[in-house]
């Protein structure tokens, strides 16, 4: 029975696409895609913008719209099952002529509420940012130590993760502490792992000793 809910959808987020860039029809495809509902009304808002050269100020219009959602006034009546979509529509379309919003985003909220998917707008901001961050070449790193680092030390281990980076690619890197690794590095750049942490290389002395003895 999803199956009819589904392709329902499908059929909103191509409306949606090609109603907003007419007379272009030919969808824009992402640099990466993502799955799920979230996936498809942000590929759809994609393909929309870069059609008008509007990508960047979606994105910023977006991050607003996730602001305002987390305002407890307004949270509490557009997030709320119990009140009508009308309501929620007219509130939201309100608060886009405030915003001045563009007739994408506007268009997507709208979207959102009239199919009663408001509570997937983080996701699809989310899915949008991070289809934003492939199309800038960004690629994300996380650098987990026991303590923080000096200066000198961090950029040293810039330099060195960036040169793992092809030519056009953007190191965005999120360094975070966690004393519990006791010492070392632990880090994820891409799709790669690597954990040089000093309570690994404890855990992995201890199940040789176990062996041994």
């Amino acid at each position: 029975m999803a199956a009819p809910a589904l392709s329902g959808v499908s059929r909103q987020v191509r409306c949606f696409s090609t109603s907003v860039v007419r007379p272009f029809t030919k969808l824009v495809r992402p640099p990466v895609q993502i799955y799920g509902i979230e996936g498809r009304y942000a590929t759809a808002l994609y393909s929309a913008a870069s059609k008008q050269n509007k990508l960047e100020q979606v994105e910023k219009e977006l991050l607003r719209v996730a602001q305002i959602l987390k305002e407890p006034k307004v949270a509490a009546s557009i997030m709320n099952p119990y009140i009508k979509r009308s309501v929620k529509v007219k509130s939201l379309n309100d608060m886009a002529a405030k915003e001045r919003f563009s007739p994408l985003t506007s268009n997507l909220i709208n979207l959102l509420a009239e199919n009663g998917r408001l509570n997937n707008t983080p996701g699809v901001i989310s899915a949008f940012s991070t289809i934003m961050s492939v199309h800038r070449g960004e690629v994300p790193c996380s650098v987990t130590t026991a303590s923080p680092l000096d200066e000198a030390t961090l950029t040293e281990l810039k330099t060195v993760l960036k040169s793992f980076l092809s030519k056009n690619q953007i190191l965005k890197l999120e360094v975070k502490t966690d004393p519990s690794i006791m010492g070392g590095m632990i880090v994820r750049i891409g799709e790669k792992y690597v954990d040089m942490s000093a309570k690994t290389k404890i855990q992995k002395l201890s199940r040789v000793m176990r062996e041994v003895f």
